[in-house]
């Protein structure tokens, strides 16, 4: 039995890499990286995996403080649904649940205290992250923080 990989991904060639590597280390089956866009104050999608087609319009831009990756905006810390097929908090939007997504789990971007986007994962069943995965993946997006920013 192989140990859990606890290393942080290091910012590769690619957002869909780094994505895919970030999914891999914590045994997740989707993904979301955004970038907040300062113009309108929207979060941009700079790379996903797992998410279905009929929802693409829907994360292309994402206001703050809507859904769960607004959510992790807007508060600036992590938000947790052990099983976004049935929470009833109004955090997840509706078509959130096309995903096939039970726990998930969204986390701010911080260059600092500058919100720079939102990460976030997603298993196929219902979890609940501990407190020390929350801490890593935070941590691994405070690594990326100002390459997500534009140049």
């Amino acid at each position: 039995m192989s140990s859990p990989d606890t290393s942080v991904p290091s910012p590769p060639s690619s957002w869909s890499e780094f994505l895919d590597q970030t999914i891999a280390t914590f045994d997740c089956m989707t993904g979301t990286l955004h970038r907040l866009d300062p113009a309108d104050g929207h979060l941009k999608l700079v790379a996903h995996r797992g998410i279905p087609e009929a929802l693409m319009p829907v994360i292309q831009s994402i206001p703050v403080g809507k859904g769960i990756a607004g959510a992790a905006a807007q508060r600036k810390e992590p938000v947790e649904l052990c099983n976004l097929q049935t929470d009833t908090s109004g955090v997840a939007k509706p078509g959130a649940k096309q995903t096939q997504v039970q726990g998930s789990l969204a986390v701010p971007v911080l260059d600092g205290g500058r919100l720079c986007g939102t990460l976030g994962i997603g298993k196929a069943v219902a979890y609940e992250f501990s407190a020390e995965e929350k801490a890593r993946l935070t941590q691994i997006a405070s690594d990326i923080a100002a390459k997500l920013l534009p140049a």
